[in-house]
């Protein structure tokens, strides 16, 4: 019997991934509040946590709003199962916020620099020059 929270993350999530019966949420009491541990295809892991862990991100937000109408703390950890063990994503884990999105071709700094930041610098440059 699942509960409205597992309901409600299964359902976001069976919407979001390619292979929605492999996804498993499953739920912990604790003192710390609601564990809802996610478990996805190794092959949709990417979409649920999103570039940069903004998709991760977006469903803890959905759940803390729920935790406020039924008076929960909910914490959200999405397990990869891809590797040799299971690795937890959780919001505190560094390898979400550090995903690397670059690519081969190198970039030019100065002909991406916007005309506002060039404008910006050059105001804080006149103020820097200031005796005050």
């Amino acid at each position: 019997m699942s509960t409205i929270d597992q309901q409600f993350v299964e359902y976001i999530v069976k919407s979001l991934v390619g292979h929605p019966d492999d996804v498993v949420v499953e739920r912990i009491i604790d003192e710390k509040g609601v564990l809802l541990t996610l478990t996805v295809n190794p092959e949709d892991l990417g979409r649920v946590i999103g570039r940069r862990g903004i998709t991760a991100q977006s469903l803890r937000s959905l759940l803390r709003a729920l935790g406020t109408k039924n008076t929960a703390r909910y914490n959200l950890k999405i397990v990869n199962n891809d590797q040799d063990g299971d690795v937890v994503m959780s919001p505190d884990d560094p390898a979400v916020d550090n995903v690397d999105n670059s690519t081969d071709e190198p970039v030019d700094n100065e002909a991406a620099e916007s005309d506002f930041a060039k404008k910006s610098r050059k105001e804080l440059a006149e103020l820097d020059d200031l005796d005050i």
